[in-house]
């Protein structure tokens, strides 16, 4: 996989402008990976969830299942 998700340390304290609580359910395993890296990169855990969605996001290419050649 060419493009990475990269995290450095936090260096400054930025605030959204807005946000929303949502519940998510994920594998154990998943979530103590993302402590993990929040422990390493001084950045939260929610923090570094929300800019893996959006990495995910920003690289998904979506293919309808009933897509027709015309």
């Amino acid at each position: 996989m060419e493009d990475k998700f990269v995290v450095t340390p936090k260096k400054a304290d930025k605030k959204e402008d807005k946000s929303v609580v949502m519940t998510l359910r994920m594998d154990k395993e998943l979530q103590e990976k993302f402590d993990s890296l929040s422990a390493k990169s001084d950045r939260s855990r929610n923090e570094l969830m929300c800019r893996a969605l959006s990495y995910a996001l920003e690289h998904l290419e979506f293919i309808p299942e009933n897509t027709k050649e015309e």
